[in-house]
């Protein structure tokens, strides 16, 4: 058998710089290497400092998943110090992760990911009346119009004719693989454009609650700053709570009614992908949305599946599990990083030592996280799952329904479309939780409870915490060291690095490269298929590894050897 090696640097339509590598044989990937390009420092810099401030820095780790990573950093401390949070700053934290989420969501679903699978010079021919019909069979949308496709079209027509197709030049357009018919083209595009407006309204109900965007102002170990007073001007107050229920029902009218009908007829024209991009089947989600000071009532339970054997299920029932802290380690025998044995994050170090690209050796600034020295995959997709097993009220009929639509089973979750539809359905999952949460603090606040912190001291000793959350992109936990007041140490465990890790001690491959092999690659130089795959997992290399590439980098790269 013949092969080739393909590279694609940087990866594009993803927040960071990712190198990706697939060996290709007789059509298809036999092997890849995910190298992330950049290195993380933040958990160096955080040394010294006061714990009570890291969340401040924490959340500079990206600059597109900064609230959760602020959520994580304070859940670490508290963590460490049994502190308690009163119910109505367990509702504003809820309500920013939520709306964060459906942003983020939006994003990757209409700006990062469609254009593997919408073919934009395709959409020119297309009929906007019967472009309407088919959006108006899936959707009572009221922007979806002849009127409105037909300015879309025209709009696109000038663009191309314009010659300054901006982020469209280098897409793989009128590749093999691109099935959609014109019009469900042009109803892609339409919304392509619209989503900028609603993911823009999800940012700004983050704001609203934690002062700014992207990176909020507002917590406190303890609770939040956002003051509640329903008459005061300055503080979360009537006329703030209305606005803020305009916004959220506008998010989740555009996810319920534009964005999920999308993604399910883009799956339904593509069942081929749900037979592809399997790779890992461990799953991991941990409990998520605290309803109660203490932390240990969530409306979303967590747990671990094994080889996408659902009677493996084990629920993660809060934030304290002693099997999945102690089951963290992390291996560096393939990454840029001294050392070799695995190591648990209170432990763990981050001194970097650059080898250059060895496919066998070093290649990566990612470490690779396993538990229980197992690779997991975590994600959208590892909590509708786990939230299946868990017989969630709301996630159980969603999947069942979905189910019946596509002609679907659990099995067929395990792919590169499985992993889109589940995006989807935690996107309508999060647009609900978000107006959930609102009414829950309306009522509360309405009972006279205006609490929103309990102030809690850092008392001397060392103390060690963890804080977890179920970020869009999955399971993040950041693992904080602090004695006298001071940080000693600090790792964080974010999404991307447990599915972009390389081989571990044991060469066992993380999510990205499992998932990659075998999958179909028809035009060498034009690897859409590969991307399709990477992009389903929707990287954040920035999380995963943080820093920056001081040398310069050429723009796109893709060469076939």
């Amino acid at each position: 058998m013949s092969t080739r090696t393909i590279t694609l640097d940087p990866v594009t339509r993803i927040e960071g710089h990712l190198r990706m590598d697939v060996e290709v044989g007789d059509g298809s990937v036999a092997k890849a290497w995910t190298s992330a390009q950049m290195w993380r420092g933040i958990e160096v810099i955080l040394k010294g400092r006061p714990p009570e401030d890291a969340w401040t820095l924490a959340q500079r780790f990206c600059g597109v998943c900064t609230t959760v990573h602020a959520i994580c950093s304070i859940r670490a401390v508290e963590h460490a110090l049994h502190a308690e949070v009163p119910p109505n700053a367990q509702f504003i934290r809820n309500m920013m992760i939520a709306q964060h989420s459906v942003q983020d969501h939006i994003v990757h679903f209409y700006h990062l990911s469609a254009l593997d699978w919408v073919d934009i010079t395709s959409a020119l021919k297309a009929d906007p009346a019967a472009t309407a019909k088919i959006a108006q069979s899936i959707s009572d949308w009221p922007g979806n119009s002849v009127t409105e496709f037909k300015g879309v079209r025209e709009r696109l027509q000038r663009f191309v004719d314009s010659g300054q197709l901006g982020l469209f030049s280098s897409g793989y357009w009128g590749h093999p693989a691109m099935e959609l018919p014109p019009e469900v083209n042009l109803l892609a595009v339409a919304h392509y454009l619209k989503a900028f407006d609603y993911q823009r309204k999800a940012a700004e109900a983050v704001a609203l609650l934690g002062g700014k965007n992207p990176h909020i102002q507002n917590l406190v170990v303890g609770g939040v700053a956002t003051a509640i007073n329903t008459d005061h001007m300055a503080a979360l107050n009537v006329e703030r709570l209305a606005y803020l229920r305009k916004l959220m029902v506008e998010t989740r009218d555009f996810v319920r009614k534009v964005y999920y009908p999308d993604l399910l007829a883009i799956a339904g024209a593509y069942k081929g992908w749900f037979g592809i991009g399997r790779g890992v089947t461990n799953y991991l989600a941990v409990p998520e949305f605290p309803e109660d000071s203490k932390g240990v009532e969530f409306a979303l339970g967590g747990g671990t599946i094994d080889g996408a054997d659902m009677a493996t299920f084990r629920p993660i029932t809060d934030h304290r599990d002693p099997q999945l802290i102690e089951g963290v380690q992390e291996s560096v025998a393939h990454a840029w990083y001294e050392g070799s044995d695995p190591r648990h994050p209170w432990q763990g170090e981050t001194k970097p030592n650059y080898t250059g690209f060895e496919a066998e050796g070093r290649y990566t600034w990612c470490k690779a996280p396993r538990l229980d020295g197992k690779p997991v995959q975590v994600g959208p997709l590892a909590q509708v799952l786990v939230s299946y097993a868990n017989d969630n009220p709301r996630v159980k009929p969603m999947v069942d329904e979905a189910n019946a639509g596509l002609g679907l089973t659990l099995d067929d979750y395990h792919s590169t479309m499985g992993r889109m539809l589940a995006r989807g359905m935690r996107a309508c999952l999060m647009a609900d939780l978000s107006i959930d949460y609102l009414d829950k603090l309306t009522s509360n606040i309405a009972s006279g409870d205006q609490t929103y912190a309990n102030p809690t001291h850092i008392p001397d000793g060392e103390w060690r915490g963890v804080g977890f959350h179920e970020a869009p992109r999955g399971t993040l936990s950041h693992w904080i060291v602090f004695k006298d007041r001071k940080i000693e140490n600090y790792q964080a465990v974010v999404p991307t690095t447990w599915n972009a890790s390389p081989r571990d001690e044991k060469g066992q491959p993380g999510p990205y490269e499992a998932s990659l092999v075998g999958t179909p690659v028809a035009e060498p130089e034009k690897p859409l298929e590969v991307l399709r795959t990477v992009h389903s997992f929707d990287p954040c290399i920035a999380c995963a590894v943080h820093a920056i590439d001081p040398d310069g980098r050429e723009i796109t790269k893709v060469s076939v050897k």
